[in-house]
């Protein structure tokens, strides 16, 4: 039986007011203050509990973003191509295929990037294209932290930056957020705004609004995983990678053994150098914003490392000979946790037949073999919550079911969706407006006029981006998008959520479903990226 402290209400100071409060200066958080002053707001305020920013791309060494592009076209820009334009003239920052380059079937650059997770688009399921470069992007951590702050700099006049500030709470008014207190070395105190941007990456914020929510459901996909990075220096991953093509077989049971010796799932990856790798690891039916099991995590991660290091060395001396620990990522991997049940939510029916949004905001490639990753509109209303007013919720958390949400909770996603707030946000602001009545359509134009967006059906986006979807037919040349499509078709193990979906739902089990014994395997449905 749980016992209960009462605590005896009390003032606390208001430390700050602003026009736009973001809360988590992480991928999303961090795009969404930028953003937000590159479209004219002068008064915003970021709140973020570490000293720096970027999340799990700075903090937890999640150190390669994928699939930015489809075919030869560059669909994820914005900040996050950004990111990499600033990086590339810094000495090793960066690794990936060119711009240029992209989409290229050259036997040669493909093999050549072959050794690089992710740079050849992924295949090994029915209909999938041939193989082509992508825009996969690797970098050092520490120097996109820099990277980061340097473009918080450049807009001092208009961000005002909190780190070491952990949002507690809402401030609320009826239905309406008015704020947030948050705690810091020098006790609780408030910040007061007109317009909220939980990004928090756990809803930490519009969970105590009134807003409905899902917490985490299936503990077979990716979300349900945590993890510690930790890097590898020392090695020579042209030689591993020569050494995995000769001896398939020992590769397989190198990975079935290293996992074995940590007791839970891991495997070493490329970096944006070739003397050092990373060592991703999946902790399975575990939530991150639960104590217990990021505790847990971060401990038996930690123990296994001298362990697991010493079988690399032994078991491919051509490549670890020489290998040391280098470090390891200072927060826990999360994945997902919470998610918003927003005014969309985006499920599997987005990626297996062609869905158009009105109020889009984000036009990305993501990683799903229905529709060999083309890109699926990301709608605004899938970053508003239901019930609260003035509270937008980019990022990992965005409103997605169990399934959809491994999709669309990568750092790409999340980069795009806190742009996308950034830039309503400051519209809000300047037409005195509710977040629910923002004028989208002057957020997308200035997301693809002024901000390098692209983005579907807009007057400001080059048509030859449209043109290559409708040219590769939406993707849904796979087989495991005809199955959905079949007479009679069923997507499965999804919410309905009206005709605008246009499809009938089974609650009662995760698979698309086609006529006669048509059926998509769940298995694949929940394939995802090594994040």
């Amino acid at each position: 039986m749980k016992e209960f402290y009462t605590e005896n209400a009390r003032d606390i100071e208001v430390y700050d007011q602003c026009d736009v409060l973001v809360v988590g200066s992480g991928c999303a958080g961090h795009s969404a203050a930028i953003a937000a002053a590159r479209a004219g707001c002068r008064n915003i305020v970021l709140m973020e509990r570490y000293g720096y920013s970027g999340g799990d791309v700075t903090g937890g060494y999640v150190i390669m973003v994928p699939n930015l592009s489809w075919y030869n076209k560059s669909f994820v820009r914005g900040l996050q191509e950004e990111w990499f334009t600033r990086l590339q003239p810094i000495p090793g920052a960066v690794r990936g295929p060119a711009l240029k380059d992209i989409g290229s079937r050259d036997p040669v650059l493909i093999d050549a990037w072959s050794s690089i997770h992710d740079c050849v688009s992924r295949g090994g399921f029915e209909g999938a294209k041939p193989s082509c470069l992508v825009r996969a992007v690797y970098y050092e951590p520490n120097q996109l932290k820099i990277e980061m702050d340097k473009m918080l700099l450049e807009h001092q006049d208009a961000i005002r930056v909190m780190y070491h500030s952990w949002g507690a709470r809402p401030i609320m008014k009826e239905n309406t957020i008015q704020g947030v207190a948050f705690e810091s070395k020098e006790g609780r105190k408030a910040v007061l705004a007109k317009v909220v941007i939980d990004a928090t990456g756990d809803g930490d914020i519009f969970r105590q609004t009134g807003a409905p929510y899902s917490s985490l459901a299936d503990g077979e996909c990716r979300s349900s995983t945590t993890a510690l990075v930790w890097r590898i220096a020392g090695i020579d991953w042209d030689q591993f990678e020569a050494w995995k093509r000769r001896s398939p077989e020992a590769l397989n049971a190198l990975r079935a053994q290293l996992s074995a010796i940590a007791g839970f799932r891991c495997m070493p990856l490329p970096t944006n150098q070739n003397d050092m790798c990373w060592i991703n690891n999946w902790h399975p039916e575990r939530d991150c914003s639960n104590l217990k099991d990021a505790t847990e995590t971060e401990m038996e991660t930690r123990d296994t490392m001298r362990n697991a290091l010493e079988y690399l060395r032994k078991a491919c001396p051509v490549a670890f000979r020489n290998a040391f620990l280098y470090d390891i990522a200072p927060q826990l991997g999360t994945r997902c946790s919470y998610r918003l049940d927003g005014e969309y939510v985006i499920t599997p029916n987005d990626f297996a037949f062609p869905q158009e949004h009105e109020d889009v905001i984000a036009w990305h490639s993501t990683i799903s073999f229905i529709n060999d990753n083309c890109p699926i509109e990301i709608p605004y209303r899938a970053i508003l919550p239901k019930k609260t007013e003035n509270l937008l919720c980019p990022g990992r958390h965005i409103s997605a079911d169990e399934i959809g949400i491994d999709y669309v909770n990568l750092i790409p996603q999340c980069v795009g969706t806190g742009q996308a707030a950034g830039v309503a946000a400051a519209v809000a602001i300047a037409d005195g407006t509710t977040a629910h009545k923002v004028n989208i359509k002057k957020v997308q134009d200035i997301l693809a006029r002024d901000q390098d967006v692209p983005l579907p059906r807009n007057p400001y986006t080059d048509p030859s981006y449209m043109q290559n979807v409708v040219d590769h037919e939406y993707g849904l040349y796979t087989q495991l998008a005809k199955n959905a499509r079949e007479k009679a078709g069923y997507l499965s193990g999804v919410r309905q959520f009206g005709a605008n979906q246009g499809e009938i739902v089974d609650s009662d089990s995760k698979s698309i479903k086609g006529g006669g014994d048509a059926q998509l395997n769940p298995d694949l449905i929940k394939a995802t990226p090594q994040h």
